[in-house]
């Protein structure tokens, strides 16, 4: 059994704080998805900085809001989008001496930071992850005020780094590269041509579960109904209304949709990082 101790102590959360990892990949014949870190890239990055395995479980705080106390002298790291931070700064390692705090505010850019200590967050499985899926509702439940996260035991090694220099998330117009399909001849060849020509706007109602987009409706050619079958991250699946739904981490694993286009997966750590409200292109990855 591994060893835990107390690390943090939760004092604010913000809109969303949860723990993640990189998930339950392979459940999916079982219906659990994948679920895990909506950046994955900062989630590595973060766990890099401290010294632990890549896929240990750190704290995805949404827009910021998280704050901290260290129950003992503890090593962290802050990725992702750059929230102004009480001690030391985004994407740098960050020692906390017993007793102090770290405030996360509210990031410039992107939408999603990444706290990871040094040990990692040792919350108990669910089908091997410590990551919640908000669809599903599988996994250490939200974080609330007032709980206790545990750490693992300390790796034996250390990063000999103390800033990474990353590129931060871009706050104007993202570009996001597409595969058409699988049911892209469901669509007229206009709905394509919009798809990839016309600007969308990711839209207030979206979460860890997908992203809703603003923009021109996409006119199917078929009409009838679709057999449930099954989506990936990325998808852009297209209920009646014509107005595309990008899947996120705990996207649901079928879908009754027809989707028109699939993100690659290397963008999907962009998207992510996508505010409400912010602009998006897609074009055709050659």
């Amino acid at each position: 059994m591994t060893r835990t101790w107390d690390a943090l102590e939760v004092l604010a959360t913000g809109p969303l704080a949860t723990v993640q990892d990189l998930g339950r990949p392979g459940l999916a014949s079982m219906g659990v998805g994948a679920s895990g870190a909506a950046d994955r890239t900062a989630l590595r990055l973060a766990n890099r900085l401290v010294g632990n395995p890549e896929g240990a479980a750190a704290v995805e705080a949404t827009l910021g809001g998280l704050a901290v106390r260290a129950l003992r002298p503890v090593t962290v790291a802050v990725t992702g989008a750059p929230a102004p931070l009480t001690h030391g700064a985004p994407h740098s390692v960050i020692h906390l001496p017993e007793g102090d705090r770290l405030e996360l505010g509210t990031p410039p850019v992107g939408l999603r930071s990444y706290l990871a200590v040094r040990g990692g967050i040792a919350v108990p499985e669910v089908l091997g992850s410590r990551s919640r899926d908000v669809l599903a509702a599988l996994g250490p439940g939200p974080l609330a005020v007032g709980d206790v996260l545990p750490a693992g035991s300390v790796p034996a090694g250390f990063p000999r780094v103390d800033l990474a220099p990353v590129r931060v998330p871009s706050g104007g117009e993202v570009g996001l590269r597409v595969v058409l399909g699988p049911r892209d001849d469901w669509f007229t060849p206009g709905a394509v041509r919009s798809l990839l020509s016309e600007p969308w706007v990711a839209g207030s109602a979206s979460d860890r579960v997908g992203m809703r987009l603003d923009g021109p409706g996409l006119e199917r050619a078929v009409g009838g109904e679709l057999p449930s079958e099954g989506v990936v991250p990325g998808a852009l699946q297209v209920p009646p209304g014509g107005r595309p739904v990008l899947f996120l981490a705990d996207h649901p694993v079928t879908g009754g949709y027809p989707v028109i286009a699939v993100v690659l997966r290397a963008d999907m750590d962009l998207a992510a990082q996508v505010r409400p409200g912010q602009r998006l292109r897609f074009r055709l990855a050659r």
